[in-house]
C-alpha cells in the first residue's frame, strides 16, 4: 500500500518532468550570431577565414554552438555516432540572404531541418570542398541550382555517404541516404 501511494504521488512530477523534457526538445534557441572568434569543431580554425555557408549546433545543456566551417560539416556531425545527439537546433547559413559567397552573414540562418539544399553545385565551400548550399526558400535554391549546378534536396534526401564520404556525388544520380551502418567513413574533416 505505501508503495503504491508513493508511486501516486510520484507519477505527477515524473510526468511534468517529462513534459518539461518534450518542451525543451521541441522548442529550439535562436541562432548565434557569427562572430570573428568562431572555431570550426572540426577543422580548429576561424569560420571566417572560409567562404560558403557555415553551421552552428546548439546542444542541450551548452549555451555555446558547436560551429562549423562549412554546412556539410554540420550535417556530419548529425551523422557520426562519437558525436553528441542531444541536438536542440541545427542552423545553416541562409544563403538565399546571403551578401556574397564570401561572407555569407553573421545572422543569416535557417534551421537546417527547414532548409533546401543544393548538392553537386560548382561552388566550394569551407577548403575547397564540395559544399550542401543551404537555403530557406526553395525558389531560390532553384534558381542557384539553375546557374551553379546541382540538385535541390530536403536535409532527409542528403545522402549519408556523400556527407561522410570522400568522393562527390554526381548532381542527378539518385543515391541511398541511408548506407550501412559500418560504413568506416568520415566527415570531410580539414
Amino acid at each position: 500500500m505505501t508503495r503504491r501511494l508513493l508511486l501516486i504521488l510520484a507519477l505527477p512530477a515524473l510526468l511534468l518532468a517529462g513534459c518539461d523534457e518534450a518542451d525543451q526538445a521541441t522548442e529550439a534557441p535562436p541562432p548565434v550570431a557569427l562572430t570573428r572568434e568562431a572555431m570550426g569543431h572540426f577543422c580548429g580554425m576561424t569560420l571566417v577565414e572560409h567562404p560558403g555557408p557555415k553551421g552552428q549546433i546548439l546542444l542541450r545543456g551548452n549555451a555555446r554552438p558547436v560551429w562549423f566551417s562549412s554546412a556539410r560539416d554540420a550535417i556530419a556531425f548529425t551523422l557520426l555516432d562519437e558525436e553528441s545527439k542531444a541536438i536542440r537546433a541545427i542552423y545553416v547559413s541562409d544563403m538565399a540572404k546571403a551578401q556574397t559567397w564570401e561572407d555569407p552573414g553573421a545572422t543569416n540562418w535557417v534551421e537546417a531541418r527547414q532548409a533546401w539544399f543544393v548538392l553537386g553545385s560548382d561552388r566550394r565551400g569551407g577548403m575547397g570542398a564540395e559544399e550542401a548550399v543551404p537555403f530557406s526558400d526553395q525558389t531560390a535554391a532553384e534558381r542557384f541550382a539553375a546557374a551553379h549546378g546541382g540538385r535541390v534536396l530536403r536535409l532527409t534526401e542528403v545522402p549519408r555517404d556523400w556527407v561522410l564520404g570522400e568522393g562527390s556525388a554526381p548532381p542527378g544520380e539518385a543515391r541511398d541516404a541511408t548506407p550501412p551502418r559500418d560504413a568506416a567513413a568520415a566527415p570531410h574533416r580539414h
